[in-house]
């Protein structure tokens, strides 16, 4: 008995022991009025001091777990586990259309995935080398000293409210007109767009937006029952005239776009693509969802304002922000900002799902900013992921033969290659060498895209970098002989 114990170092001996004890009477292990033995046998037994067991007995009887009859011991009290029939439910067919469609369309799930070791071109987060944890552990300590006993307790479904200054201040200098408009902090962009959707009635469940596009809005568009349209890009942003002909082809109740360092392709729309896009979009009263992805990643050229600039004082557009690829995406802090009005509503539908996000993350992050820590890392940052921009361009040119490579900016490249070169098959030979990527076809709306792929360069090592583009090079090559 009690034979199994493990210490486990660095973790307090006391819970561990109370852990076990409490484990070995709730499987059953120990019988109801079972005398336990003293704590000078367990000790012995346990090779643990005597004083540990006489804590851990004395807590596990506040607890109820025992009781102890004077100069008898100790004894299993009755904790209201019982031996019951047991039958097994098949839950794979008690799956709703939602759960089955959000399995399916799950990467991690269908992907190849980077295994320890590889060389992984499939993420696009940022590089945790280059986290200033000295600065965070300020801003944590700084914050905590101010207000955390508030920080620990309950928050609000806005947000916290110094960061909402900040943000809307930072949104500000993006040229965005905030006047009548208001900001929702969520848990990155995924739940604003998934709240968005799920809280906006249009009369026409279609989408349009560019191809390739975002696979997580695509997943989440399909999982809320919306169809979609994708426009394909050229150099500098979605094609005009096929963007114009499908508005008059077919009726949309929403555009979602992300004009800045595209997701997949890297592409940044031109100010006067930009200006025409929201005229056509005006003319024909289709709200916009701007995602703001990568925008502080410009490594070349002039600043582009978000589209949410060039609406002026409107309300059409739904701006949707985060850090996740820029700064600790680990925190999942996101935004929204909106019509006030919307915003309202919207704080709502976040208080039914989950109350609040993070208030201690917020906090931690908005001391981060107010502690001026954010230039200086985003300085250092963008010198680090431009250096690597550069490299990844210069081996892909050398090394891969290709249609097209585009990304001007942000933490990947987009690449067609020849129209016979599937993306897919040529990873799995890549995936067989230590090498993985993202193949581009799940991000586009048409089951279009077999000979793309996405290269995220951010978090691998020039060597790496290096070597891994010679194999998908190589594999390409291959693939084009045949």
């Amino acid at each position: 008995m009690f034979t199994d114990f493990k210490i486990i170092e660095g973790r307090p001996l006391t819970v561990q022991v109370k852990e076990y004890l409490k484990q070995w009477i709730t499987k059953g292990k120990g019988r109801v009025d079972q005398k336990l033995p003293s704590t000078r046998e367990l000790s012995t037994t346990l090779g643990i001091s005597r004083n540990t067991l006489v804590t851990v007995y004395s807590e596990l009887e506040e607890e109820g777990f025992i009781y102890t009859v004077h100069s008898k011991g100790s004894f299993v009290s009755r904790v209201g586990i019982a031996s019951v029939p047991s039958w097994s439910m098949d839950w794979q067919q008690r799956l709703n259309t939602t759960a089955q469609q959000a399995n399916e369309y799950d990467l991690m799930k269908r992907d190849l995935r980077g295994e320890k070791g590889m060389i992984n071109f499939a993420s696009i987060a940022p590089d945790e080398k280059l986290f200033d944890l000295s600065n965070v552990k300020r801003a944590f300590l700084d914050r905590m000293s101010l207000e955390g006993e508030i920080l620990l307790n309950y928050g609000y479904a806005k947000g916290y409210k110094p960061l909402i200054q900040y943000l809307t201040g930072y949104m500000e200098a993006k040229g965005v007109d905030m006047e009548g408009k208001d900001i929702l902090i969520t848990n990155g962009f995924t739940e604003a767009y998934d709240i968005i959707l799920s809280s906006l009635e249009v009369p026409q469940r279609h989408i349009l937006c560019e191809n390739p596009t975002h696979h997580t809005a695509i997943k989440i568009s399909k999982l809320h029952g919306y169809d979609i349209t994708g426009i394909a890009m050229d150099q500098d942003g979605v094609r005009l005239e096929e963007f114009e002909q499908a508005l008059r082809e077919q009726e949309f109740g929403l555009a979602y776009l992300t004009p800045s360092y595209h997701n997949p392709t890297g592409i940044v729309m031109s100010a006067e693509k930009r200006v025409e896009v929201l005229r056509l979009l005006a003319e024909h009263r289709i709200p916009l969802i701007e995602d703001g992805f990568n925008e502080e990643l410009r490594y070349s050229g002039s600043h582009m304002a978000p589209l949410a600039a060039f609406g002026g004082e409107g309300n059409s557009i739904i701006y949707l922000g985060s850090f996740s690829k820029i700064l600790f995406p680990g925190i999942r802090i996101g935004w929204i900002a909106a019509d006030r009005e919307l915003i309202d509503a919207l704080v709502s539908v976040k208080r039914a799902r989950n109350i609040h996000t993070s208030t201690l993350d917020q906090a931690v992050l908005y001391q981060y900013f107010h502690n001026g820590n954010f230039e200086k890392y985003l300085k250092r940052a963008k010198s680090e992921y431009k250096r690597k921009h550069e490299l990844a361009v210069q081996y892909c040119t050398e090394y891969i033969p290709c249609k097209r490579l585009t990304g001007s900016g942000g933490l990947h490249l987009f690449m067609e290659l020849e129209d016979d070169c599937n993306a897919r098959e040529i990873l799995s030979e890549c995936y067989e060498q230590g090498v993985v990527y993202t193949a581009g076809d799940v991000f586009f709306t048409d089951d279009g895209g077999s000979n793309t792929l996405r290269l995220g360069f951010s978090r691998v090592s020039d060597d790496e970098l290096l070597r891994g583009i010679q194999i998908i090079g190589r594999a390409v090559k291959k693939r084009m002989e045949a």
